[in-house]
């Protein structure tokens, strides 16, 4: 079930999309009011209301190599993002003025369903609501010169999420593809992750408690670049869909 984050003339709302048509519910985990709209009746929000966005770095081999790297880590590389960063798909992203090397990094997106806290692998999956797509742009160089990642991973807009989520789905063998300007820059399978999606999230929830609607971004396969200014970003997962998203000049 596709479910959804949207704003319609009555406010904020999530609901679950059939055909084309949305059927709100009461909340992230709610039941169905009854209401339906037409999907082109409102506006697509990031289908998640997190406090919290987690993301692993270097969960692929084949991108730690083209990092530069060599050795495998021993446990999942954690660093976060702002909430400032959320988009979802058809957002523009600027280009900032103060970066030359923007990126891109397509990535599997979890969307957690409730509070989870000390938690086993072999029961993680039970508290993720959904999967969705999602964008990690960075600023390459300021990543490298900062002494902390925040402007090169948390400046606005650096976090496109969606289209939706997807509710029944296996995360653990998917194909993850990243096109840029209807080129194949990446193309991968969520099964070469180094730590798949239940250790990752089992391992967070031992220091961290995460709530329904928080996010851990899973990490990119090889094949991160360079975005230029009208770059169109399609972002496309097996049994998810494709999160599109567009670069534009930064407004003075």
């Amino acid at each position: 079930m596709q479910r959804i984050r949207y704003k319609s003339f009555d406010g904020v709302s999530w609901g679950e999309l059939e055909g084309g048509r949305v059927h709100q519910l009461s909340g992230i985990m709610g039941y169905r009011t009854g209401y339906v709209i037409n999907l082109s009746e409102l506006s697509l929000l990031a289908p998640c209301d997190p406090k919290v966005i987690v993301c692993v770095g270097k969960n692929y081999a084949k991108h730690i190599k083209e990092m530069g790297g060599s050795e495998l880590p021993k446990e999942p590389g954690l660093f976060l993002k702002g909430l400032n960063t959320l988009r979802t798909a058809g957002d523009e992203i600027p280009y900032p003025s103060w970066t030359e090397n923007l990126q891109y990094e397509g990535e599997l997106a979890v969307v957690i369903a409730k509070k989870m806290k000390n938690v086993a692998a072999e029961d993680a999956l039970n508290y993720v609501l959904g999967y969705s797509c999602a964008i990690d742009i960075t600023a390459r160089d300021k990543q490298r010169s900062d002494l902390q990642w925040v402007r090169g991973k948390s400046a606005d807009a650096f976090g496109p999420i969606g289209p939706w989520i997807e509710t029944d789905l296996d995360p653990n063998n998917l194909n993850i593809q990243t096109k840029i300007n209807g080129k194949i820059k990446q193309d991968d399978k969520t099964s070469n992750m180094i730590f798949n999606v239940a250790s990752v999230l089992s391992y967070i929830s031992q220091f961290m408690t995460l709530d329904a609607g928080d996010v851990v971004l899973t990490g990119t396969p090889e094949g991160v670049g360079p975005l230029q200014v009208g770059d169109t970003i399609e972002v496309t997962i097996e049994g998810i869909g494709t999160l599109t998203n567009s670069i534009v000049a930064e407004e003075d």
